[in-house]
């Protein structure tokens, strides 16, 4: 539970010795009680405030740096870019905005095509699409979920032999997890096609002990409300490149050229951060480790209670890779279990909790029905049998009891 409802919560507790206290919050709601049920709805990601974000939000407004930019803002990027294990980093107003300026820095336009995974949220291919690029959509790998590295080289070899090589790879970290970066750059390395890492859902993760976004030539970060720590929207673009970080913060202002007046030689876009979003970021970049640590507690919890039954099975964290567990993701198999997943999502949901499906490929999006697709199996049995638990970091076991006891009733029925 978040500290600051942990010590209203014992204020009120020493005022009285029964009855239920209930903390509201703008964005979710937590409810410790000593002799009742805890009934309130329990949600899948809500954001959860663990220490300064309120100082430091008034910080920022007391000091009259609303926007745009301010001090909040360069010491964002400077604390998000050591966490991240690079050099430089510029704070944008999404994680879209992120891999929308990635990949124009590497020179994606119109007439080439990237590929990426099928298995992600529909911000990644808006993404290649807003470049003017098509997206080749890439299977998962039974072992990690996220992009298959062999069908990612079967790709590039068809495209060398047709002679138009894609011109990158953008590599999604899925639900707090990455993707095989070894063997991924092995493989582009071989073709010299650079990789954009798209670690919207993962900051906090490591693969070999290297932080998520820093496993490509430039990473991207979003801090939307539901990600494992929020700005209440915003995004963050991270390189050891400075020439390509410096370029990033000049099309992200509107591209405006040194003149006295309004001077624009280029096409630019309205992408930065503001100081007051940008000081929340901050206070919940401190606490980071407390994110990651309590959800994946929440989520050995779920495979304690949960994983020996038939026909379930939680997303695999390989050796050398450390998941965020930002949202803790299974599949079931009907025959097995005795209900499917989406019966469990309406069961779920009939007491008041919010679980979600895995994420739809975008192969089976409409938009993207005609796009090239490499494999497709995987992520559409993940799809089909997948189911998203509450994962948010003020989640407590009381709440998380009922999540697993209503999953285990729709066994039993």
């Amino acid at each position: 539970m978040c500290l600051a409802v942990q010590q209203l919560l014992a204020a009120l507790q020493n005022q009285s010795n029964s009855g239920s206290f209930r903390v509201i919050n703008p964005y979710y709601v937590v409810t410790r009680t000593m002799n009742l049920p805890d009934t309130d709805r329990i949600y899948l990601s809500p954001p959860c405030m663990l220490g300064n974000e309120r100082a430091m939000l008034l910080d920022a407004f007391d000091s009259n740096w609303i926007a745009p930019l301010g001090p909040h803002v360069n010491a964002f990027e400077q604390e998000l870019a050591a966490r991240a294990g690079t050099k430089h980093a510029v704070a944008l107003s999404s994680g879209t905005a992120a891999i929308h300026l990635a990949l124009n820095l590497i020179g994606v336009t119109h007439g080439d095509t990237v590929l990426t995974s099928t298995f992600t949220f529909c911000a990644t291919a808006n993404a290649i699409t807003y470049t003017g690029a098509t997206p080749v959509f890439i299977d998962s790998d039974l072992e990690t979920w996220n992009l298959d590295p062999d069908l990612v080289e079967q790709a590039l070899a068809a495209g060398k032999a047709a002679g138009k090589l894609p011109k990158a790879v953008l590599a999604v970290d899925i639900v707090g997890q990455t993707a095989d970066y070894d063997r991924l750059s092995r493989v582009c390395e071989k073709y010299g096609v650079p990789i954009v890492e798209d670690s919207a859902e993962s900051l906090g993760a490591t693969y070999k002990d290297r932080p998520a976004g820093s496993l490509a030539s430039i990473g991207c970060f979003s801090f939307n409300g539901n990600k494992i720590i929020t700005t209440s929207g915003g995004g963050m673009l991270v390189t050891d490149n400075e020439d390509w970080a410096t370029q990033a913060r000049f099309l992200a202002t509107q591209a405006r050229d040194p003149a006295p007046h309004y001077e624009h030689s280029v096409i630019g876009y309205n992408y930065r951060m503001s100081n007051l979003l940008a000081a929340v970021g901050r206070a919940q970049l401190e606490n980071l480790d407390t994110h990651v640590n309590n959800r994946r507690a929440i989520f050995r919890r779920y495979e304690r209670a949960l994983g020996s039954l038939p026909g379930i099975r939680f997303m695999p964290e390989p050796e050398g890779f450390y998941s965020t567990r930002w949202l803790t993701l299974l599949t079931v198999d009907p025959d097995l279990f005795g209900a499917s997943g989406n019966e469990i999502r309406l069961a779920l949901e009939a007491e008041k909790i919010e679980s979600r499906p895995a994420w739809k490929p975008m192969h089976l999006q409409p938009v993207f029905a005609n796009n090239e697709l490499w494999g497709g199996k995987v992520s559409e049995e993940i799809f089909a049998n997948g189911l998203c638990l509450p994962s948010g970091t003020a989640l407590t076991e009381i709440q998380q009891q009922r999540v697993i006891d209503t999953v285990l009733a729709c066994r039993r029925a």
